[in-house]
Order: structure tokens, then C-alpha cells, then sequence
């Protein structure tokens, strides 16, 4: 039986421009979009080369938990993978996360770095993006969120989203561009 994942033992490339360091529990990856640091599970053990990085798991002289606790060890390599890779796509290339307002009256306009909704509310609603986030509003329907962390970007699209959720009648409401809302059809009589 494997100690890792196949995700887990696939190395991650790395790309030019990109610096990669290990202090401690902590990997360190800069890069043109920005910083980031991760904390290192204790069951992984990394290997950074000058191209690549390496993930394997720190079981000690070769042996491998059985029972309820082999599972979750064995995915341990894995996810520590995904998000290392993450990581070094955030800092060199980043994420974006694309939505689009549907409705009368709907729009959205930034200043700075608050994002201001008018969504129908008697009152404009205010969205602050945190530090490594941007929020750009290129047309008055239109929202994008950028930045070098995968996670607080989803993060802060999904709370922008959460102001005005689209509603199943109309599809009124904040929503992302890829996403296709389930229409229901009104009561007849």
C-alpha cells in the first residue's frame, strides 16, 4: 500500500520569477503578485530543488498507520500539495474571481479599496477588501476579485454574492459569471 496520494507524489514545477524557502514549519513563496506563507503539516516531509518541489510522507523507518487514522494520514500529502501549488500559481500568475449583477438598478462602483453595491436595499452596501485582495468594477454590472490567495479570493466573492443571492424566479440578484441558475417557473391558477 502507497503512503501518499498520487497528488501527493506528483512534483510541483517551479516557475521563473518564483522563490521558494523552508524556515521552521513554515514555506515561504514569493513571487511578482505577491508573498505567501504556509504551515507545514508534521506528517509531510518537503524537498525544494532549484526547478521543483517534492512532497513525500514523514512516516518514520517505512511505516504506514493501519486502521481508522490511515486515511486521513495518506491525504495529508495531498492536500499539502494542492495548496503549495496553489500557492505558486497565486504568486506568479494569481486567481480571479468573476461576477455579474442582474437586475434594475443593480450596480456596483469601487473606491479604493471598498466596493460599494446598490442591490435594491433602501441603504448602499459596503464590502472592504482585505490587504492582497483588489476588487475592480470595469462596468457598473461587473465585478472582479483578484489577488494571490485562492482561498480569500473564493472567500471574498462568496460574501459579495451573499448581499443579493440570485433569486429562482427572475435570476435577479449577484451572481458568479460561470454560474448557471435553476429557473422556476410561477404558480398558475
Amino acid at each position: 500500500m502507497s503512503s501518499a496520494s498520487r497528488v501527493g507524489r506528483k512534483p510541483i514545477t517551479i516557475p521563473t520569477g518564483v522563490d521558494v524557502k523552508i524556515q521552521a514549519q513554515e514555506i515561504a513563496i514569493k513571487g511578482p503578485k505577491g508573498h505567501l506563507t504556509l504551515a507545514i503539516n508534521p506528517h509531510v516531509h518537503i524537498v525544494v530543488d532549484k526547478t521543483e518541489i517534492k512532497i513525500a510522507s514523514n512516516s518514520k523507518g517505512g511505516y504506514t498507520r493501519k486502521g481508522s487514522g490511515s486515511k486521513l494520514l495518506n491525504s495529508i500529502p495531498g492536500t499539502m500539495r494542492s495548496d503549495i501549488s496553489n500557492a505558486v500559481h497565486g504568486v506568479s500568475k494569481g486567481f480571479e474571481r468573476k461576477l455579474v449583477l442582474v437586475g434594475v438598478g443593480y450596480r456596483a462602483v469601487v473606491k479604493g479599496n471598498v466596493l460599494s453595491l446598490t442591490l435594491g436595499y433602501s441603504h448602499p452596501i459596503e464590502v472592504v477588501a482585505p490587504q492582497g485582495i483588489t476588487i475592480e468594477a470595469p462596468s457598473v454590472t461587473e465585478i472582479i476579485v483578484k489577488g494571490a490567495n485562492k482561498y480569500l479570493v473564493g472567500h471574498i466573492a462568496s460574501i459579495i454574492r451573499s448581499k443579493r443571492p440570485p433569486e429562482p424566479y427572475k435570476g435577479k440578484g449577484v451572481r458568479y459569471a460561470d454560474e448557471d441558475i435553476i429557473r422556476k417557473e410561477t404558480k398558475k391558477k
